[in-house]
């Protein structure tokens, strides 16, 4: 089974508060794969809104994202693109 790794730098204003890491928490259920965020050496799994709020990604830090499944591809480019894309909150 496939394990992928991308680190990516959190750019939205507010950073990885309640609302975007229920939206990231909510993208990682649909996908067919075990995602885990890692920031500061803290990991938390991507499906768990409380563990992405304790990591404190807060704007400009870099976290690794790691995708392991079936659908381990498509989830590391979704959550990527999530990401780049602010959350899409209006900022």
């Amino acid at each position: 089974m496939q394990c992928l790794e991308k680190t990516i730098t959190i750019v939205n204003k507010l950073g990885l508060h309640a609302r975007a890491a229920t939206k990231l928490a909510q993208l990682s259920q649909q996908f067919d794969a075990q995602v885990t965020l890692t920031l500061d050496g803290n990991e938390a799994d991507a499906q768990s809104v409380m563990a992405l709020m304790l990591l404190a990604g807060g704007q400009g830090k870099s976290v690794t994202i790691k995708a392991q499944g079936n659908d381990a591809q498509i989830a590391l480019n979704s959550i990527c693109q999530l990401i780049n894309d602010k959350f899409d909150e209006s900022e």
